[in-house]
């Protein structure tokens, strides 16, 4: 088994940063893309940013500028570095990441989710 454990989240005052981290481990041969999304109350989720194993990155419209992603090969894990947090931020943030098993399946692994708390 794939398992993806997220930390870092919190409440934060809006101006303010947090570093979120998310560790791949189990039964893996190969990590792919991993991505960070989100998803507020009463909306869908959403892609936030991703990176892949050459570490080109992309990000929504709304992060652009203030959110930076990273990821360490080695440790097969990705960080989101979060920059002036806007109250629109708010939400719980999952990471995402596409990996080879020991199967030799390509598949698609999520964490739990860590919630973002932006107070105005």
């Amino acid at each position: 088994q794939v398992q993806l454990v997220e930390s870092g989240g919190g409440l934060v005052q809006a101006g303010g940063s947090l570093r979120l981290s998310c560790v791949a481990s189990g039964r893996i041969r190969s990590v792919n893309d991993m991505g960070w999304y989100r998803q507020a109350p009463g909306k869908q989720r959403e892609l936030v940013a991703s990176v892949t194993v050459a570490s080109s990155t992309t990000y929504t419209d709304s992060v652009k500028g203030r959110f930076t992603i990273s990821r360490d090969n080695a440790k097969n894990t990705v960080y989101l570095q979060m920059n002036k947090l806007v109250p629109e931020d708010t939400a719980v943030y999952y990471c995402n990441a596409r990996v080879l098993n020991y199967g030799l399946l390509w598949d698609d692994y999520w964490g739990q989710g860590t919630q973002v708390t932006v107070s105005s």
